[in-house]
């Protein structure tokens, strides 16, 4: 297990390194994304004017305060609390996302089925998992909201935030195939059948 520091965006090859168990802090920049957004950009084909290529999204629909444009709230923004949603029924967003957009990382809760696990390995792509309740601590993480678009689908809007030090997050996903949940799943498979029997029932 090792620990890495990364400032968006990355390269593949940055991404290659990670293993599952690994932590990652991130630096820069990350996108938040939710549902609506993704339907959005590619079942209506509606591009976004962000850049992507090489950053990380969060699964996220955040609890924000309009306020007036200046310095400190450049997109009108202020995070009040910007939470991680469980990522599972966007299973199939994550292919696109790194194909038409090139995203490397996903960052959410609860994991992802095999579909993004290809994807990750033959696209070089991570999922980056953090533990659910943390709200209000991920969202000191975050500096500013710095931009927002697809702003009509809010709270479900594609938001630019300026991070510093977001994590650590745990590599659950990695480019190799490796998966804690897959391992976990295999782990539970295995002891099942003892586990009935102790309890005197048969399968």
């Amino acid at each position: 297990m090792a620990h890495y520091n990364l400032a968006t965006p990355v390269s593949e090859e940055d991404i290659r390194k990670l293993r599952i168990n690994d932590t990652v802090t991130l630096q820069n920049t990350l996108f938040g994304i939710r549902d609506a957004t993704q339907i959005h950009m590619f079942d209506h084909d509606r591009k976004t004017r962000f850049d992507l290529n090489g950053h990380a999204v969060i699964h996220t629909a955040p609890n924000v305060r309009k306020v007036p444009v200046s310095t400190q709230f450049p997109a009108g923004y202020e995070p009040i609390c910007i939470g991680t949603t469980t990522s599972d029924r966007m299973e199939r967003f994550t292919r696109p996302l790194m194909t038409q957009n090139g995203v490397r990382m996903i960052v959410g809760k609860g994991g992802m089925r095999e579909g993004s696990a290809d994807a990750f390995k033959e696209i070089g792509g991570v999922y980056l998992a953090i533990i659910g309740g943390t709200a209000a601590l991920e969202t000191t993480w975050i500096e500013q909201i710095e931009d927002v678009d697809m702003d009509d689908l809010n709270p479900e809007s594609l938001w630019r935030f300026k991070i510093k030090d977001f994590g650590p997050l745990l590599v659950a996903m990695d480019s190799h195939g490796g998966s804690i949940y897959q391992e976990v799943k295999s782990d539970v498979a295995s002891k099942k059948e003892a586990v009935l029997k102790s309890l005197g029932i048969t399968s």
